[in-house]
Protein backbone atom coordinates (compact mmCIF):
# COMPACT_ATOMS: atom_id res chain seq x y z
CA UNK A 1 0.00 0.00 0.00
CA UNK A 2 1.31 3.45 -0.98
CA UNK A 3 0.33 5.50 2.07
CA UNK A 4 1.88 8.97 2.06
CA UNK A 5 1.23 9.51 5.76
CA UNK A 6 3.07 6.29 6.58
CA UNK A 7 5.89 7.17 4.21
CA UNK A 8 6.35 10.52 5.94
CA UNK A 9 7.10 8.74 9.21
CA UNK A 10 10.24 7.27 7.63
CA UNK A 11 11.81 10.74 7.17
CA UNK A 12 12.99 12.25 10.45
CA UNK A 13 13.47 15.76 9.06
CA UNK A 14 9.79 16.01 8.13
CA UNK A 15 8.97 15.99 11.84
CA UNK A 16 10.85 19.20 12.56
CA UNK A 17 9.61 22.78 12.69
CA UNK A 18 11.06 25.89 11.07
CA UNK A 19 10.31 29.24 12.72
CA UNK A 20 7.91 27.35 14.98
CA UNK A 21 5.87 25.97 12.07
CA UNK A 22 5.78 22.47 10.53
CA UNK A 23 8.25 22.11 7.67
CA UNK A 24 6.78 21.93 4.16
CA UNK A 25 9.66 20.72 2.01
CA UNK A 26 9.11 21.47 -1.70
CA UNK A 27 12.70 21.65 -2.95
CA UNK A 28 13.04 18.04 -4.05
CA UNK A 29 14.41 18.78 -7.51
CA UNK A 30 17.45 20.26 -5.75
CA UNK A 31 17.83 17.40 -3.28
CA UNK A 32 15.51 14.92 -1.60
CA UNK A 33 15.20 14.12 2.07
CA UNK A 34 16.57 10.82 3.44
CA UNK A 35 14.65 7.99 5.09
CA UNK A 36 15.91 6.31 8.25
CA UNK A 37 17.01 3.23 6.32
CA UNK A 38 19.55 5.36 4.42
CA UNK A 39 20.75 7.22 7.50
CA UNK A 40 21.12 3.90 9.33
CA UNK A 41 23.13 2.42 6.46
CA UNK A 42 25.69 5.21 6.93
CA UNK A 43 25.79 4.65 10.67
CA UNK A 44 26.17 0.89 10.29
CA UNK A 45 29.11 1.26 7.92
CA UNK A 46 31.06 3.57 10.20
CA UNK A 47 30.16 1.73 13.39
CA UNK A 48 30.38 -1.88 12.22
CA UNK A 49 32.69 -2.43 9.22
CA UNK A 50 34.49 0.79 8.27
CA UNK A 51 37.33 -0.27 5.99
CA UNK A 52 38.75 0.24 2.52
CA UNK A 53 37.39 -1.93 -0.28
CA UNK A 54 38.98 -4.36 -2.74
CA UNK A 55 42.39 -4.22 -1.08
CA UNK A 56 42.24 -6.08 2.18
CA UNK A 57 42.07 -9.73 3.18
CA UNK A 58 40.71 -9.02 6.66
CA UNK A 59 37.06 -9.42 7.62
CA UNK A 60 36.13 -5.74 7.68
CA UNK A 61 37.54 -5.07 4.22
CA UNK A 62 35.80 -8.07 2.73
CA UNK A 63 32.49 -7.10 4.34
CA UNK A 64 32.82 -3.51 3.10
CA UNK A 65 33.69 -4.74 -0.39
CA UNK A 66 30.67 -7.05 -0.49
CA UNK A 67 28.29 -4.27 0.61
CA UNK A 68 29.85 -1.77 -1.78
CA UNK A 69 29.54 -4.03 -4.83
CA UNK A 70 26.11 -5.23 -3.74
CA UNK A 71 24.98 -1.59 -3.89
CA UNK A 72 26.30 -1.33 -7.45
CA UNK A 73 24.26 -4.39 -8.44
CA UNK A 74 21.16 -2.85 -6.83
CA UNK A 75 21.59 0.39 -8.76
CA UNK A 76 22.24 -1.46 -12.02
CA UNK A 77 19.07 -3.51 -11.59
CA UNK A 78 17.13 -0.38 -10.63
CA UNK A 79 17.95 1.35 -13.94
CA UNK A 80 17.74 -1.81 -16.05
CA UNK A 81 21.46 -2.06 -16.84
CA UNK A 82 22.29 -5.52 -18.22
CA UNK A 83 25.57 -5.66 -16.24
CA UNK A 84 26.59 -4.09 -12.94
CA UNK A 85 30.04 -3.39 -14.41
CA UNK A 86 28.45 -0.83 -16.74
CA UNK A 87 27.64 1.44 -13.76
CA UNK A 88 30.50 3.71 -12.67
CA UNK A 89 30.34 5.38 -9.26
CA UNK A 90 30.77 9.16 -9.46
CA UNK A 91 29.94 12.05 -7.14
CA UNK A 92 26.86 13.21 -9.06
CA UNK A 93 25.36 13.85 -12.49
CA UNK A 94 27.78 16.70 -13.13
CA UNK A 95 30.86 14.56 -12.57
CA UNK A 96 29.35 11.77 -14.67
CA UNK A 97 28.88 14.05 -17.68
CA UNK A 98 32.31 15.63 -17.25
CA UNK A 99 33.88 12.16 -17.09
CA UNK A 100 32.17 11.28 -20.33
CA UNK A 101 33.09 14.56 -22.02
CA UNK A 102 36.75 14.32 -21.06
CA UNK A 103 37.09 10.67 -22.14
CA UNK A 104 34.67 9.56 -24.83
CA UNK A 105 34.03 13.11 -26.01
CA UNK A 106 37.65 14.06 -26.60
CA UNK A 107 38.44 10.76 -28.29
CA UNK A 108 35.40 10.62 -30.56
CA UNK A 109 34.32 14.17 -31.39
CA UNK A 110 36.36 15.39 -34.36
CA UNK A 111 36.62 18.72 -36.23
CA UNK A 112 33.37 19.46 -38.04
CA UNK A 113 31.33 16.97 -35.99
CA UNK A 114 28.13 18.14 -34.33
CA UNK A 115 26.96 17.82 -30.71
CA UNK A 116 23.25 18.39 -30.14
CA UNK A 117 21.76 19.56 -26.83
CA UNK A 118 18.45 21.27 -26.00
CA UNK A 119 17.50 24.75 -24.82
CA UNK A 120 16.34 23.33 -21.48
CA UNK A 121 19.60 21.65 -20.44
CA UNK A 122 21.08 22.08 -16.98
CA UNK A 123 24.51 23.72 -17.18
CA UNK A 124 25.98 20.31 -16.33
CA UNK A 125 24.81 18.97 -19.68
CA UNK A 126 25.65 22.10 -21.64
CA UNK A 127 28.91 23.63 -20.46
CA UNK A 128 31.00 20.42 -20.74
CA UNK A 129 29.89 20.02 -24.36
CA UNK A 130 30.70 23.66 -25.04
CA UNK A 131 34.25 22.88 -23.95
CA UNK A 132 34.49 19.73 -26.06
CA UNK A 133 33.14 21.59 -29.10
CA UNK A 134 35.67 24.40 -28.61
CA UNK A 135 38.62 22.06 -28.06
CA UNK A 136 37.74 19.69 -30.90
CA UNK A 137 36.58 22.36 -33.36
CA UNK A 138 33.14 20.80 -33.43
CA UNK A 139 29.72 22.46 -33.67
CA UNK A 140 27.30 22.67 -30.73
CA UNK A 141 23.65 22.85 -31.81
CA UNK A 142 20.70 23.67 -29.54
CA UNK A 143 17.17 22.35 -30.15
CA UNK A 144 14.70 25.19 -29.35
CA UNK A 145 11.47 25.06 -27.36
CA UNK A 146 7.82 25.68 -28.06
CA UNK A 147 5.91 28.30 -26.09
CA UNK A 148 4.43 25.44 -24.04
CA UNK A 149 7.88 24.47 -22.79
CA UNK A 150 8.32 21.30 -24.85
CA UNK A 151 11.00 20.61 -27.45
CA UNK A 152 10.26 22.08 -30.85
CA UNK A 153 10.86 19.02 -33.02
CA UNK A 154 9.11 20.44 -36.11
CA UNK A 155 12.49 20.82 -37.82
CA UNK A 156 14.39 18.14 -35.93
CA UNK A 157 16.16 16.80 -39.02
CA UNK A 158 18.02 20.09 -39.36
CA UNK A 159 19.46 19.59 -35.88
CA UNK A 160 20.19 15.86 -35.90
CA UNK A 161 22.10 15.31 -39.14
CA UNK A 162 24.68 12.88 -40.58
CA UNK A 163 27.33 15.10 -38.93
CA UNK A 164 25.87 14.53 -35.45
CA UNK A 165 28.09 12.47 -33.13
CA UNK A 166 26.15 12.94 -29.88
CA UNK A 167 22.63 13.91 -28.84
CA UNK A 168 22.66 14.90 -25.14
CA UNK A 169 19.43 15.84 -23.38
CA UNK A 170 17.61 15.69 -20.06
CA UNK A 171 14.95 13.07 -19.54
CA UNK A 172 13.04 15.54 -17.35
CA UNK A 173 13.76 19.27 -17.27
CA UNK A 174 14.73 20.55 -13.84
CA UNK A 175 13.39 24.02 -14.71
CA UNK A 176 10.17 23.20 -16.56
CA UNK A 177 9.28 19.65 -15.55
CA UNK A 178 8.99 18.65 -19.21
CA UNK A 179 9.39 14.92 -19.88
CA UNK A 180 11.25 14.69 -23.17
CA UNK A 181 10.49 12.16 -25.96
CA UNK A 182 13.47 9.87 -25.37
CA UNK A 183 12.55 7.15 -27.81
CA UNK A 184 11.86 9.56 -30.66
CA UNK A 185 15.13 11.45 -30.17
CA UNK A 186 17.05 8.19 -29.81
CA UNK A 187 15.54 6.86 -33.04
CA UNK A 188 16.63 10.03 -34.83
CA UNK A 189 20.13 9.71 -33.40
CA UNK A 190 20.40 6.05 -34.38
CA UNK A 191 19.37 6.88 -37.95
CA UNK A 192 22.51 9.02 -38.37
CA UNK A 193 24.84 6.84 -36.27
CA UNK A 194 24.98 9.22 -33.29
CA UNK A 195 25.29 8.29 -29.62
CA UNK A 196 22.72 9.31 -27.00
CA UNK A 197 23.39 10.72 -23.53
CA UNK A 198 20.44 10.91 -21.15
CA UNK A 199 20.57 13.21 -18.12
CA UNK A 200 18.52 11.17 -15.66
CA UNK A 201 18.96 13.43 -12.63
CA UNK A 202 15.25 14.26 -12.42
CA UNK A 203 13.79 11.06 -13.89
CA UNK A 204 15.55 8.22 -12.07
CA UNK A 205 14.17 9.35 -8.67
CA UNK A 206 10.61 9.81 -9.90
CA UNK A 207 9.65 7.18 -12.48
CA UNK A 208 10.57 3.74 -13.83
CA UNK A 209 13.72 4.11 -15.96
CA UNK A 210 15.16 1.24 -17.96
CA UNK A 211 18.29 2.06 -19.96
CA UNK A 212 17.98 -1.08 -22.06
CA UNK A 213 14.44 -0.21 -23.15
CA UNK A 214 15.35 3.44 -23.72
CA UNK A 215 18.44 2.31 -25.69
CA UNK A 216 20.58 5.24 -24.50
CA UNK A 217 24.34 4.83 -24.76
CA UNK A 218 25.01 6.83 -21.61
CA UNK A 219 22.95 7.93 -18.63
CA UNK A 220 24.05 10.16 -15.75
CA UNK A 221 22.23 10.42 -12.43
CA UNK A 222 22.66 11.61 -8.83
CA UNK A 223 22.01 9.76 -5.59
CA UNK A 224 21.04 12.77 -3.50
CA UNK A 225 17.91 13.43 -5.56
CA UNK A 226 16.69 9.86 -4.95
CA UNK A 227 16.99 9.66 -1.14
CA UNK A 228 20.70 8.74 -1.07
CA UNK A 229 23.40 10.94 0.52
CA UNK A 230 25.12 13.77 -1.31
CA UNK A 231 28.42 13.02 -3.01
CA UNK A 232 27.38 9.79 -4.73
CA UNK A 233 25.99 9.24 -8.21
CA UNK A 234 26.43 7.12 -11.26
CA UNK A 235 27.23 6.93 -14.94
CA UNK A 236 25.82 4.12 -17.04
CA UNK A 237 27.67 3.32 -20.26
CA UNK A 238 26.98 0.52 -22.71
CA UNK A 239 29.62 -2.14 -22.16
CA UNK A 240 31.08 -2.13 -25.67
CA UNK A 241 31.67 1.63 -25.43
CA UNK A 242 32.95 1.48 -21.86
CA UNK A 243 35.52 -1.16 -22.71
CA UNK A 244 37.06 1.16 -25.31
CA UNK A 245 37.02 4.33 -23.21
CA UNK A 246 40.21 5.64 -21.62
CA UNK A 247 40.18 6.18 -17.84
CA UNK A 248 39.31 9.63 -16.52
CA UNK A 249 41.64 9.66 -13.48
CA UNK A 250 44.79 7.63 -12.90
CA UNK A 251 46.39 6.31 -9.74
CA UNK A 252 45.61 3.58 -7.26
CA UNK A 253 42.90 0.94 -7.70
CA UNK A 254 42.37 1.60 -11.41
CA UNK A 255 45.64 -0.05 -12.48
CA UNK A 256 46.42 -3.68 -13.19
CA UNK A 257 50.20 -3.41 -13.46
CA UNK A 258 52.61 -0.46 -13.26
CA UNK A 259 56.21 -0.15 -14.48
CA UNK A 260 58.47 2.86 -14.39
CA UNK A 261 57.41 3.96 -17.85
CA UNK A 262 53.92 2.50 -18.40
CA UNK A 263 50.82 1.00 -16.84
CA UNK A 264 47.87 -1.21 -17.71
CA UNK A 265 44.33 -0.78 -16.50
CA UNK A 266 42.19 -2.79 -14.10
CA UNK A 267 38.99 -4.56 -15.08
CA UNK A 268 35.70 -2.68 -15.28
CA UNK A 269 34.37 -0.87 -13.37
CA UNK A 270 37.52 -0.24 -11.27
CA UNK A 271 39.26 1.17 -14.35
CA UNK A 272 37.20 4.34 -13.85
CA UNK A 273 37.29 4.50 -10.05
CA UNK A 274 40.78 5.65 -9.07
CA UNK A 275 41.63 6.02 -5.40
CA UNK A 276 39.58 5.22 -2.33
CA UNK A 277 35.92 5.55 -3.36
CA UNK A 278 32.96 7.01 -1.51
CA UNK A 279 32.21 3.69 0.16
CA UNK A 280 29.69 4.67 2.80
CA UNK A 281 27.54 6.77 0.49
CA UNK A 282 27.53 4.11 -2.23
CA UNK A 283 26.27 1.56 0.31
CA UNK A 284 23.65 4.06 1.49
CA UNK A 285 22.59 4.59 -2.12
CA UNK A 286 21.92 0.88 -2.26
CA UNK A 287 19.65 1.34 0.77
CA UNK A 288 17.86 4.18 -1.01
CA UNK A 289 17.28 1.93 -4.01
CA UNK A 290 15.86 -0.71 -1.68
CA UNK A 291 13.44 1.85 -0.24
CA UNK A 292 12.28 3.09 -3.65
CA UNK A 293 12.00 -0.47 -4.97
CA UNK A 294 9.78 -1.39 -2.02
CA UNK A 295 7.53 1.57 -2.80
CA UNK A 296 7.45 0.58 -6.47
CA UNK A 297 8.51 3.13 -9.07
CA UNK A 298 5.14 2.87 -10.84
CA UNK A 299 3.56 3.97 -7.56
CA UNK A 300 6.10 6.75 -7.14
CA UNK A 301 5.31 8.10 -10.61
CA UNK A 302 1.55 7.73 -10.08
CA UNK A 303 1.71 9.74 -6.86
CA UNK A 304 3.85 12.40 -8.53
CA UNK A 305 1.45 12.73 -11.49
CA UNK A 306 -1.66 12.92 -9.28
CA UNK A 307 -0.12 15.49 -6.94
CA UNK A 308 1.24 17.51 -9.85
CA UNK A 309 -2.18 17.60 -11.48
CA UNK A 310 -3.71 18.78 -8.21
CA UNK A 311 -1.03 21.44 -7.77
CA UNK A 312 -1.39 22.71 -11.34
CA UNK A 313 -5.15 22.98 -10.91
CA UNK A 314 -4.85 24.95 -7.67
CA UNK A 315 -1.97 27.18 -8.78
CA UNK A 316 -3.69 28.10 -12.05
CA UNK A 317 -6.39 29.74 -9.94
CA UNK A 318 -3.85 32.37 -8.86
CA UNK A 319 -4.13 34.98 -11.60
CA UNK A 320 -1.05 36.93 -10.46
CA UNK A 321 1.42 34.18 -11.35
CA UNK A 322 2.46 32.54 -14.60
CA UNK A 323 3.04 28.80 -14.46
CA UNK A 324 5.73 27.53 -16.82
CA UNK A 325 6.06 24.19 -18.59
CA UNK A 326 3.49 21.84 -20.14
CA UNK A 327 0.14 21.52 -18.39
CA UNK A 328 -0.30 17.87 -19.42
CA UNK A 329 0.92 15.66 -16.54
CA UNK A 330 1.58 12.81 -18.98
CA UNK A 331 4.60 14.79 -20.21
CA UNK A 332 5.42 16.60 -16.98
CA UNK A 333 7.27 15.71 -13.79
CA UNK A 334 6.52 17.13 -10.37
CA UNK A 335 8.31 20.44 -10.97
CA UNK A 336 6.30 23.64 -10.66
CA UNK A 337 8.09 26.81 -11.81
CA UNK A 338 6.23 30.10 -11.57
CA UNK A 339 6.87 33.83 -11.62
CA UNK A 340 5.25 37.21 -11.18
CA UNK A 341 6.48 40.05 -13.37
CA UNK A 342 6.40 42.56 -10.50
CA UNK A 343 7.89 40.50 -7.66
CA UNK A 344 11.36 38.96 -7.65
CA UNK A 345 11.38 35.19 -7.05
CA UNK A 346 13.83 35.63 -4.15
CA UNK A 347 11.27 37.81 -2.36
CA UNK A 348 8.57 35.20 -2.86
CA UNK A 349 10.94 32.47 -1.66
CA UNK A 350 11.86 34.43 1.47
CA UNK A 351 8.22 35.08 2.31
CA UNK A 352 7.40 31.37 1.89
CA UNK A 353 10.43 30.40 3.97
CA UNK A 354 9.11 32.44 6.92
CA UNK A 355 6.07 30.18 6.81
CA UNK A 356 8.36 27.11 6.79
CA UNK A 357 7.80 26.37 3.09
CA UNK A 358 11.05 25.46 1.32
CA UNK A 359 11.16 26.14 -2.43
CA UNK A 360 13.99 27.03 -4.84
CA UNK A 361 14.48 30.43 -6.51
CA UNK A 362 16.92 31.52 -9.19
CA UNK A 363 17.91 30.43 -12.67
CA UNK A 364 18.20 26.75 -11.61
CA UNK A 365 21.46 26.33 -13.54
CA UNK A 366 19.61 26.89 -16.81
CA UNK A 367 20.62 30.41 -17.85
CA UNK A 368 20.22 29.78 -21.61
CA UNK A 369 16.65 28.62 -20.94
CA UNK A 370 15.88 31.68 -18.81
CA UNK A 371 17.20 33.99 -21.53
CA UNK A 372 15.10 32.20 -24.15
CA UNK A 373 12.00 32.78 -21.99
CA UNK A 374 12.92 36.42 -21.33
CA UNK A 375 13.34 35.81 -17.59
CA UNK A 376 16.14 36.24 -15.08
CA UNK A 377 14.83 33.73 -12.55
CA UNK A 378 11.77 31.80 -11.40
CA UNK A 379 10.41 30.36 -8.20
CA UNK A 380 10.18 26.57 -8.25
CA UNK A 381 8.31 24.13 -6.06
CA UNK A 382 9.08 20.44 -6.65
CA UNK A 383 7.27 17.38 -5.34
CA UNK A 384 8.24 13.93 -4.10
CA UNK A 385 6.76 10.80 -2.56
CA UNK A 386 6.27 12.32 0.91
CA UNK A 387 4.45 15.48 -0.22
CA UNK A 388 0.69 15.82 0.23
CA UNK A 389 -2.27 17.78 -1.08
CA UNK A 390 -2.38 19.57 2.28
CA UNK A 391 1.15 20.84 1.64
CA UNK A 392 0.13 22.04 -1.80
CA UNK A 393 -2.79 23.86 -0.20
CA UNK A 394 -0.39 25.51 2.25
CA UNK A 395 1.85 26.60 -0.63
CA UNK A 396 -1.08 28.11 -2.50
CA UNK A 397 -2.46 29.88 0.58
CA UNK A 398 0.86 31.42 1.61
CA UNK A 399 1.70 32.33 -1.98
CA UNK A 400 -1.55 34.31 -2.14
CA UNK A 401 -0.56 36.06 1.09
CA UNK A 402 2.84 36.90 -0.37
CA UNK A 403 1.33 38.34 -3.54
CA UNK A 404 -1.04 40.51 -1.50
CA UNK A 405 1.80 41.65 0.77
CA UNK A 406 4.16 42.65 -2.03
CA UNK A 407 1.34 43.98 -4.17
CA UNK A 408 0.08 46.28 -1.40
CA UNK A 409 3.66 47.40 -0.74
CA UNK A 410 4.14 48.28 -4.40
CA UNK A 411 0.90 50.28 -4.41
CA UNK A 412 1.95 52.18 -1.28
CA UNK A 413 5.36 52.96 -2.78
CA UNK A 414 3.74 54.20 -5.98
CA UNK A 415 1.42 56.55 -4.05
CA UNK A 416 4.33 58.11 -2.15
CA UNK A 417 6.38 58.85 -5.27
Amino acid sequence: MFDVNEIRKDFPILQREVYGKPLVYLDNAATSQKPRIVIQALTDYYEQYNSNVHRGVHALSMEATDKYEEARHKVAKFIGAPKAESVIWTRNTTESINLLAMTWGRDNILPGDEIVVTQMEHHSNHVPWQKVAQDQQAVLKVIPLTKEGTLDVSDIDSYITPKTKLVAFCHVSNSLGTINPVKMLTKKARAVGAKVLLDGAQSVPQMPVNVKELDCDFMAFSGHKMMAPTGIGGLYVKMDILEEMEPFMRGGEMVLEVWNDRATWNDLPMKFEAGTPNIADAIAMGAAVDYLSDLGMDNVRKHEAQLTEYALTEMQKIEEIDLLGPMDVDIRGGILPFHNSEIHPHDLGTFLDREAIAIRTGHHCTMPLMRAMGLVATARASLYVYNTEEEVDKLVSVLKDALRYFGDGAKRAKRTR
